[in-house]
C-alpha cells in the first residue's frame, strides 16, 4: 500500500544525543522516494569533541564540519522538508532523542513530530535473527548500502517501511502501526498535548 513519511537518520559526534554532526532525509510521497537530503551539522558547544569510537563508526571528522551550519539552521530546514510528515527512523528513541538534545542545548523549541520506529515495525513483520538495519533492511529488499552514512541509513528505514506497509496492506502509517502494534511516539507540542490527555484532569473522570 502506498504510504507518505519522512525517514530521517543522525550521526553524532560523541555519545552525548547534543551532538549531531550528521543529518540524512528522505521523504517519501505514495511509497515512492521523491526527495533525499543530507548535511553535516557542526555540533553546539559544548558537545562538538569528536570521539574516536563515534569517527571510526561513520567516518566524520571535524573538518568535515568545520564550515558546516549549525543545528539552528537545518532545524527550519527539517521542519520544511517534514512538513505536516510523520518521522520515521531505525532505533527512533534515539534519533528523536538528537532532535530534542541539540534543540535545547541551543535554547530551541523542540519541533513538533509524531514518528514511528522502523525497529519495531521490523520485529512485527519479518522472523530475523538480527533486527538491526542492516538486516531488516535486507529484509525488505533493500541491500548493499554504506550503513552509518545518515543518507543511506535513512532510505534503508525508508525502505523498511513502505515494504512493511505493502505486507500488511496498510495505506498509512497511523493504520501500520496499529496492525503491528507498535506505538506511535511524538516530540515537542505534540508529546505534551499526548501528555495532557493522559493525565489531565478529563483523564480522572
Amino acid at each position: 500500500m502506498p504510504v507518505s513519511f519522512t525517514a530521517i537518520d543522525f550521526e553524532t559526534a560523541n555519545p552525548s544525543p547534543a551532538s549531531a554532526c550528521s543529518i540524512g532525509l528522505v521523504k517519501v510521497v505514495d511509497g515512492r522516494v521523491v526527495e533525499r537530503e543530507h548535511r553535516y551539522i557542526r555540533p553546539p558547544f559544548p558537545h562538538g569533541e569528536f570521539s574516536p569510537w563515534n569517527v571510526r563508526i561513520h567516518g566524520i571528522t571535524p573538518d568535515l564540519v568545520e564550515h558546516a551550519d549549525g543545528w539552528e539552521a537545518h532545524l527550519p530546514f527539517l521542519r520544511e522538508f517534514a512538513g505536516d510528515d510523520w518521522l520515521v527512523a531505525h532505533n527512533a528513541g534515539f534519533d528523536m532523542g538528537v532532535i530534542r538534545a541539540t534543540s535545547e542545548a541551543l535554547g530551541l523549541a523542540v519541533p513538533d513530530f509524531r514518528y514511528v520506529c522502523s525497529l519495531q515495525v521490523a520485529r512485527s513483520t519479518y522472523h530475523l535473527d538480527s533486527y538491526r538495519l542492516t538486516s531488516a533492511a535486507a529484509a525488505a529488499g533493500f541491500d548493499d548500502f554504506a550503513h552509518h552514512d545518515a543518507l543511506a541509513d535513512a532510505e534503508a528505514c525508508a525502505a523498511i517501511i513502505v515494504h512493511a506497509a505493502k505486507r500488511h496492506e496498510a495505506g498509512d502509517l497511523e493504520r501500520l502501526a496499529h496492525v503491528t502494534r507498535v506505538r506511535v511516539g511524538a516530540i515537542g507540542a505534540a508529546a505534551s498535548r499526548a501528555r495532557a490527555s493522559l493525565h489531565g484532569p478529563m483523564a480522572l473522570q
